[in-house]
């Protein structure tokens, strides 16, 4: 009766966790299947959902970009595309490009007019 009862068990939590698993939210894609909007080719840029010719011409000319939200706040695409594409795209540093210092002050120090 014991081991019955212990089976039933194990089988109640490997049923749950089997569910737990089937809900769970895919996970981002890896770094490299990412498409750099700063450096990506016309054809790689179209390869994405609502990128055609002339948004794909348009987001080459307005490089470069220093976030990927750029592509909405600069009216590239529509904040709905951008939604579609959000977890397929990049926006790495150009090679060369010198970071910008950051311009607060340390802490406990105030700023300076």
């Amino acid at each position: 009766m014991r081991a019955r009862l212990l089976s039933i068990g194990l089988a109640v939590l490997l049923g749950a966790a089997t569910a737990a698993a089937q809900t769970r939210p895919a996970p981002p894609p890896p770094a490299a299947s990412l498409i750099d909007i700063n450096s990506a080719s016309r054809d790689d840029l179209m390869s994405l959902e609502g990128i055609g010719e002339v948004r794909a011409d348009a987001i080459i000319r307005a490089r470069p970009f220093k976030a990927k939200t750029d592509l909405v706040e600069r009216r590239l695409i529509p904040e709905a595309l951008y939604d579609k594409i959000a977890d397929k795209v990049v926006a790495r540093p150009p090679p060369g490009a010198t970071p910008t210092p950051t311009t607060r002050p340390p802490a406990g120090q105030p700023r300076r007019s």
